[in-house]
Protein backbone atom coordinates (compact mmCIF):
# COMPACT_ATOMS: atom_id res chain seq x y z
CA UNK A 1 0.00 0.00 0.00
CA UNK A 2 1.39 3.39 -1.00
CA UNK A 3 1.71 6.11 1.62
CA UNK A 4 -1.19 8.56 1.09
CA UNK A 5 -0.68 12.31 1.14
CA UNK A 6 -2.63 14.63 3.43
CA UNK A 7 -5.00 15.40 0.54
CA UNK A 8 -5.59 11.68 0.00
CA UNK A 9 -6.41 11.11 3.65
CA UNK A 10 -8.78 14.08 3.63
CA UNK A 11 -10.56 12.75 0.51
CA UNK A 12 -11.01 9.32 2.11
CA UNK A 13 -12.44 10.73 5.32
CA UNK A 14 -14.87 12.97 3.48
CA UNK A 15 -15.98 10.18 1.14
CA UNK A 16 -16.58 7.46 3.67
CA UNK A 17 -17.05 9.35 6.92
CA UNK A 18 -14.04 7.94 8.74
CA UNK A 19 -11.73 9.84 11.07
CA UNK A 20 -7.95 9.59 11.31
CA UNK A 21 -8.06 8.99 15.06
CA UNK A 22 -9.56 5.53 14.46
CA UNK A 23 -6.60 4.15 12.49
CA UNK A 24 -2.86 3.64 12.71
CA UNK A 25 -1.85 2.99 9.08
CA UNK A 26 -2.72 3.94 5.49
CA UNK A 27 -3.89 0.39 4.88
CA UNK A 28 -6.38 0.65 7.72
CA UNK A 29 -7.73 3.93 6.37
CA UNK A 30 -8.18 2.49 2.88
CA UNK A 31 -9.68 -0.69 4.30
CA UNK A 32 -12.22 1.26 6.34
CA UNK A 33 -13.06 3.41 3.31
CA UNK A 34 -13.57 0.32 1.14
CA UNK A 35 -15.76 -1.27 3.80
CA UNK A 36 -17.86 1.89 4.09
CA UNK A 37 -18.29 2.15 0.32
CA UNK A 38 -19.26 -1.53 0.03
CA UNK A 39 -21.79 -1.08 2.82
CA UNK A 40 -23.31 1.97 1.13
CA UNK A 41 -23.54 0.02 -2.13
CA UNK A 42 -25.41 -2.84 -0.47
CA UNK A 43 -27.71 -0.36 1.29
CA UNK A 44 -28.65 1.36 -1.98
CA UNK A 45 -29.17 -1.99 -3.70
CA UNK A 46 -31.52 -3.09 -0.93
CA UNK A 47 -33.42 0.19 -1.22
CA UNK A 48 -34.04 -0.41 -4.93
CA UNK A 49 -34.89 -4.05 -4.28
CA UNK A 50 -37.56 -3.05 -1.73
CA UNK A 51 -38.97 -0.24 -3.89
CA UNK A 52 -42.60 -1.05 -4.74
CA UNK A 53 -42.36 0.35 -8.27
CA UNK A 54 -39.28 -1.74 -8.97
CA UNK A 55 -40.90 -4.87 -7.60
CA UNK A 56 -44.02 -4.37 -9.71
CA UNK A 57 -41.97 -3.67 -12.84
CA UNK A 58 -39.86 -6.79 -12.18
CA UNK A 59 -43.01 -8.89 -11.68
CA UNK A 60 -42.07 -10.04 -8.19
CA UNK A 61 -45.57 -11.40 -7.59
CA UNK A 62 -44.78 -14.16 -10.12
CA UNK A 63 -41.22 -14.88 -8.96
CA UNK A 64 -40.16 -17.48 -6.41
CA UNK A 65 -37.76 -16.66 -3.59
CA UNK A 66 -34.73 -18.07 -5.40
CA UNK A 67 -35.30 -15.80 -8.39
CA UNK A 68 -35.89 -12.78 -6.15
CA UNK A 69 -32.63 -13.52 -4.34
CA UNK A 70 -30.83 -13.75 -7.68
CA UNK A 71 -32.14 -10.32 -8.67
CA UNK A 72 -31.02 -8.86 -5.35
CA UNK A 73 -27.53 -10.29 -5.86
CA UNK A 74 -27.34 -8.72 -9.32
CA UNK A 75 -28.33 -5.35 -7.88
CA UNK A 76 -25.68 -5.51 -5.16
CA UNK A 77 -23.00 -6.48 -7.65
CA UNK A 78 -24.01 -3.64 -9.98
CA UNK A 79 -23.53 -1.05 -7.24
CA UNK A 80 -20.21 -2.56 -6.17
CA UNK A 81 -18.90 -2.68 -9.73
CA UNK A 82 -20.09 0.89 -10.28
CA UNK A 83 -17.89 2.03 -7.38
CA UNK A 84 -14.91 0.37 -9.03
CA UNK A 85 -15.71 2.01 -12.36
CA UNK A 86 -15.94 5.39 -10.64
CA UNK A 87 -12.58 4.96 -8.92
CA UNK A 88 -10.83 4.13 -12.19
CA UNK A 89 -12.68 6.71 -14.34
CA UNK A 90 -10.09 8.71 -16.34
CA UNK A 91 -12.15 11.90 -16.03
CA UNK A 92 -12.51 11.73 -12.23
CA UNK A 93 -11.60 15.23 -11.05
CA UNK A 94 -9.21 14.54 -8.20
CA UNK A 95 -5.62 15.63 -7.51
CA UNK A 96 -3.06 13.70 -9.55
CA UNK A 97 -1.34 12.41 -6.44
CA UNK A 98 -4.67 10.90 -5.35
CA UNK A 99 -4.86 8.61 -8.40
CA UNK A 100 -2.45 5.95 -7.15
CA UNK A 101 -4.25 5.78 -3.84
CA UNK A 102 -7.63 5.34 -5.57
CA UNK A 103 -6.11 2.54 -7.62
CA UNK A 104 -5.21 0.74 -4.41
CA UNK A 105 -8.62 1.51 -2.93
CA UNK A 106 -10.59 0.07 -5.83
CA UNK A 107 -8.77 -3.25 -5.48
CA UNK A 108 -10.09 -3.49 -1.92
CA UNK A 109 -13.78 -2.97 -2.73
CA UNK A 110 -14.69 -6.57 -3.70
CA UNK A 111 -12.84 -7.99 -0.70
CA UNK A 112 -14.62 -5.52 1.58
CA UNK A 113 -17.99 -6.86 0.46
CA UNK A 114 -16.86 -10.47 0.81
CA UNK A 115 -15.56 -9.75 4.31
CA UNK A 116 -18.92 -8.20 5.19
CA UNK A 117 -20.73 -11.34 4.01
CA UNK A 118 -18.29 -13.47 5.99
CA UNK A 119 -19.12 -11.59 9.20
CA UNK A 120 -22.79 -12.34 8.51
CA UNK A 121 -22.02 -16.05 8.53
CA UNK A 122 -22.09 -16.73 4.79
CA UNK A 123 -20.34 -20.01 4.05
CA UNK A 124 -17.03 -20.14 2.20
CA UNK A 125 -18.58 -21.93 -0.76
CA UNK A 126 -21.02 -19.05 -1.32
CA UNK A 127 -18.29 -16.46 -0.76
CA UNK A 128 -16.35 -17.96 -3.65
CA UNK A 129 -19.46 -17.66 -5.83
CA UNK A 130 -19.73 -13.98 -4.87
CA UNK A 131 -16.07 -13.39 -5.71
CA UNK A 132 -16.56 -14.97 -9.12
CA UNK A 133 -19.76 -13.03 -9.80
CA UNK A 134 -18.19 -9.66 -8.95
CA UNK A 135 -15.21 -10.45 -11.15
CA UNK A 136 -17.40 -11.57 -14.07
CA UNK A 137 -19.65 -8.51 -13.89
CA UNK A 138 -16.71 -6.14 -13.60
CA UNK A 139 -15.08 -7.65 -16.69
CA UNK A 140 -18.38 -7.42 -18.55
CA UNK A 141 -19.36 -3.87 -17.56
CA UNK A 142 -15.83 -2.55 -18.03
CA UNK A 143 -15.80 -3.98 -21.54
CA UNK A 144 -19.28 -2.58 -22.24
CA UNK A 145 -18.01 0.95 -21.58
CA UNK A 146 -16.59 1.08 -25.09
CA UNK A 147 -19.92 0.16 -26.71
CA UNK A 148 -21.81 2.57 -24.48
CA UNK A 149 -19.46 5.43 -25.35
CA UNK A 150 -19.70 4.68 -29.07
CA UNK A 151 -23.51 4.46 -29.01
CA UNK A 152 -23.82 7.71 -27.05
CA UNK A 153 -21.55 9.51 -29.49
CA UNK A 154 -23.62 8.28 -32.43
CA UNK A 155 -26.87 9.43 -30.81
CA UNK A 156 -25.49 12.84 -29.94
CA UNK A 157 -23.78 13.31 -33.31
CA UNK A 158 -27.04 12.59 -35.13
CA UNK A 159 -28.48 15.78 -33.62
CA UNK A 160 -25.51 18.14 -33.94
CA UNK A 161 -21.73 18.16 -34.32
CA UNK A 162 -20.05 17.09 -31.08
CA UNK A 163 -18.00 19.64 -29.17
CA UNK A 164 -15.68 19.12 -26.20
CA UNK A 165 -18.50 19.66 -23.73
CA UNK A 166 -20.58 16.93 -25.40
CA UNK A 167 -17.65 14.52 -25.33
CA UNK A 168 -16.99 15.28 -21.67
CA UNK A 169 -20.61 14.60 -20.73
CA UNK A 170 -20.59 11.34 -22.66
CA UNK A 171 -17.39 10.22 -20.92
CA UNK A 172 -18.77 11.24 -17.54
CA UNK A 173 -21.88 9.11 -17.87
CA UNK A 174 -20.28 6.01 -19.38
CA UNK A 175 -19.74 4.13 -16.06
CA UNK A 176 -23.32 4.44 -14.82
CA UNK A 177 -24.74 3.67 -18.25
CA UNK A 178 -22.66 0.51 -18.56
CA UNK A 179 -23.63 -0.68 -15.08
CA UNK A 180 -27.33 0.09 -15.55
CA UNK A 181 -27.59 -1.55 -18.97
CA UNK A 182 -25.70 -4.63 -17.83
CA UNK A 183 -27.64 -4.95 -14.58
CA UNK A 184 -30.95 -4.61 -16.42
CA UNK A 185 -29.89 -7.29 -18.87
CA UNK A 186 -29.12 -9.77 -16.07
CA UNK A 187 -32.13 -8.92 -13.93
CA UNK A 188 -34.31 -9.71 -16.96
CA UNK A 189 -32.22 -12.75 -17.93
CA UNK A 190 -31.63 -11.09 -21.28
CA UNK A 191 -35.34 -10.65 -22.04
CA UNK A 192 -35.45 -6.85 -22.00
CA UNK A 193 -38.18 -6.21 -24.59
CA UNK A 194 -41.05 -4.30 -23.00
CA UNK A 195 -39.12 -3.75 -19.75
CA UNK A 196 -38.41 -0.03 -20.23
CA UNK A 197 -39.96 1.00 -16.92
CA UNK A 198 -37.80 -1.47 -15.03
CA UNK A 199 -34.72 -0.12 -16.79
CA UNK A 200 -35.62 3.49 -15.96
CA UNK A 201 -36.01 2.66 -12.28
CA UNK A 202 -32.67 0.84 -12.23
CA UNK A 203 -30.91 3.65 -14.09
CA UNK A 204 -32.41 6.33 -11.84
CA UNK A 205 -31.28 4.58 -8.66
CA UNK A 206 -27.77 3.83 -9.94
CA UNK A 207 -27.43 7.38 -11.27
CA UNK A 208 -28.28 8.98 -7.94
CA UNK A 209 -25.75 6.72 -6.24
CA UNK A 210 -23.16 7.46 -8.92
CA UNK A 211 -23.54 11.22 -8.69
CA UNK A 212 -23.41 11.16 -4.89
CA UNK A 213 -20.17 9.16 -4.81
CA UNK A 214 -18.53 11.25 -7.54
CA UNK A 215 -19.46 14.52 -5.88
CA UNK A 216 -17.93 13.28 -2.63
CA UNK A 217 -14.75 12.16 -4.36
CA UNK A 218 -14.48 15.38 -6.34
CA UNK A 219 -14.99 17.59 -3.32
CA UNK A 220 -18.49 18.88 -4.04
CA UNK A 221 -18.18 19.85 -7.72
CA UNK A 222 -21.81 19.53 -8.80
CA UNK A 223 -22.40 21.89 -11.75
CA UNK A 224 -21.00 19.74 -14.55
CA UNK A 225 -22.46 16.57 -13.06
CA UNK A 226 -25.88 18.18 -12.94
CA UNK A 227 -25.70 19.20 -16.59
CA UNK A 228 -24.61 15.72 -17.55
CA UNK A 229 -27.44 14.16 -15.55
CA UNK A 230 -29.96 16.09 -17.63
CA UNK A 231 -28.61 14.38 -20.74
CA UNK A 232 -29.06 10.83 -19.44
CA UNK A 233 -32.51 10.12 -20.86
CA UNK A 234 -31.41 11.02 -24.37
CA UNK A 235 -28.12 9.15 -24.25
CA UNK A 236 -29.11 5.72 -22.88
CA UNK A 237 -31.10 2.90 -24.43
CA UNK A 238 -31.72 -0.49 -22.78
CA UNK A 239 -29.87 -3.46 -24.20
CA UNK A 240 -32.03 -5.32 -26.69
CA UNK A 241 -33.62 -2.11 -28.02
Amino acid sequence: MREPTKKQKKHNRETAGVSREQFESPGQIAGATAAALAEVAAHHAFGLFRDNKFRRAAGFETLNQVEQDRIFNELVVAYIVLIILILEAPDLRVPREFRDYLKDLKEMIPKAHIDSLRTLGVESEHLRVWEKLISLRYDEYAKDRHEVRSAAMQIEAAEKPLDLDDLSKIQLLVPVQAAAIGCHHHVCRGKTDGRDELFKLTLRSLSRFYIDIRIRLEGGKITFLTRAWLALRRMVRPRGK
